[in-house]
């Protein structure tokens, strides 16, 4: 592979200057050289804007892409019915109840090449829809785990699968909700999925598993206990939904008698594996201990402004040092860009002070306090090392257009600035997901099929939206 060579690359935080990169034969940063001499006869792929480093988008539902959009009317009639998280999740069942292997690699391709366009590089999976339309499992229990994998396939994703662990509808309940039965799994049936990827992990391109516990409603101690030992002995990322929603905290100190975070420092020894999806109710001593614990938490602040779940102590967590990721959840939005900028104006909304994000992680710039936590976060989400043009890491990386409206005269060392917060968002001219472009003028491809896969993505999709909702 050619060298690349950028005008300008984020590298550690800050924007260096000519900037000649080579990738190995793996897919991995082998040479990072800033101030390079390159002569007009040099073998090298020039890279027509700034360089900044792919994103990892750490907490997906594939399956609900399906109903973006489609849940934006009330619950139903008279202004005495809420419609909230709860009402929001009975609409998401009916898709749930439905979906076929084939319709959720159809949606879930399409959502990945919209990722790739997005600035995404590599998707973690949170994936609990195992079983059959009845229930049942399928005669191969991997059968909708490997629709997730070849959807990633397909277009040149990155993904992190987190077989999910789901026993039960809510604390107390001895089972699941007839429209959950899709979700039913126990620690020996997710592990075997685990494995089972893990077993053809070696002929699939920048794919991984970690595991995940849909959350403390969800599973008995014992079960959340078997699988996060199975995640530290095996050194896999483990993922977990807590304290997203007071009615979930009310719930939790109903029948434990403790907060769920807390719940969870007491009982499980939290580490650098652990990522704690959401911890919107999360009180400051619980943040804090988190943070010393090493722990992360993953933000999707679209979704979460979305289900009217609330605002994240975003300050006071970046304050202490804690780490986080971003995450597009529900996919509603599908663009890191707009992720970061509604974290931090949800901070000065709330707050009613600007460059929130700045103050707390010690940077002038916002969009780079946020930029570099969200890339550093995607690692401790993967296990992987990603997210930094960087020697041994993935050679992902996302091209500007500098001549989308957003960046217009903008100075160089302002771009990130304008990027995150002068909208709508610039689009990416090209992404590349270990050192092979994936995305060109923001539509993607897959390795074999060529620029003509997007159409047939978009043509496929629609044919599937049609045959779930008429």
């Amino acid at each position: 592979m050619k060298p690349f060579f950028a005008t300008h690359a984020w590298v550690r935080g800050a924007w260096a200057r000519d900037v000649l990169l080579t990738v190995d034969a793996s897919g991995a940063w082998s040479g990072i050289q800033a101030n390079a001499p390159v002569t007009a006869n040099q073998d090298v792929t020039v890279l027509n804007g700034p360089v900044l480093p792919g994103l990892v988008n750490a907490h997906s539902h594939a399956f609900q892409r399906a109903i973006a959009g489609l849940t934006e009317r009330k619950a139903g009639a008279g202004a005495a019915i809420s419609d909230d998280f709860w009402s929001w999740r009975d609409r998401m069942y009916s898709v749930a109840r439905r979906i076929t292997p084939e319709q959720l690699e159809t949606i879930a391709a399409l959502l990945y090449a919209e990722l790739l366009a997005g600035g995404y590089t590599q998707v973690c999976e949170f994936h609990y829809l195992h079983n059959a339309l009845d229930g049942r499992p399928y005669a191969d229990p991997l059968e909708m785990s490997l629709a997730l994998v070849r959807a990633a396939q397909r277009v040149g994703m990155g993904l992190t699968l987190l077989p999910t662990l789901y026993m039960r509808s809510g604390f107390g309940a001895t089972g699941l909700r007839e429209d959950q039965r899709r979700f039913a799994s126990t620690p020996d049936s997710v592990l075997r999925l685990v494995e089972g990827v893990q077993a053809q992990a070696g002929a699939l391109a920048h794919v991984n598993v970690g595991v995940a516990v849909h959350s403390l409603r969800a599973a008995d101690a014992a079960a959340i206990k078997e699988v996060a030992a199975f995640a530290a002995n095996n050194g896999l990322p483990i993922h977990i939904h807590v304290a997203e929603q007071t009615q979930e905290v009310q719930d939790c100190l109903n029948h434990t008698g403790q907060r769920p975070i807390e719940w969870l420092l007491e009982h499980l020894p939290l580490n650098a594996h652990w990522n704690l999806v959401h911890a919107t109710h999360a009180t400051p001593v619980e943040l804090q201990t988190v943070g010393a614990s090493g722990a992360a938490i993953v933000i999707c602040p679209s979704t979460e402004a979305n289900l009217g779940d609330g605002v994240f102590d975003f300050s006071g967590y970046s304050g202490i040092g804690g780490r986080w990721s971003i995450g597009s959840d529900s996919n509603v939005n599908r663009s890191w860009i707009e992720e970061l900028r509604l974290l931090e104006y949800s901070q000065r909304l709330t707050q009613r002070r600007r460059n929130v994000a700045a103050q707390a992680g010690g940077f002038d710039s916002s969009a780079a306090a946020l930029f570099e936590a969200a890339l550093a976060g995607g690692q401790s989400a993967t296990a992987r090392p990603l997210g930094a043009i960087e020697l041994g890491h993935r050679a992902d990386f996302l091209v500007l257009n500098e001549q989308s409206s957003v960046l217009l005269g903008v100075p160089a060392e302002h771009v990130l600035d304008a990027l995150v917060f002068s909208s709508p968002g610039a689009r990416f001219k090209e992404v590349f997901v270990a050192g092979q472009q994936r995305v060109d003028g923001g539509r993607g491809w897959g390795r074999e099929s060529g620029p003509a896969l997007w159409p047939e993505l978009v043509q496929e999709f629609v044919r599937t939206m049609k045959t779930l909702w008429t």
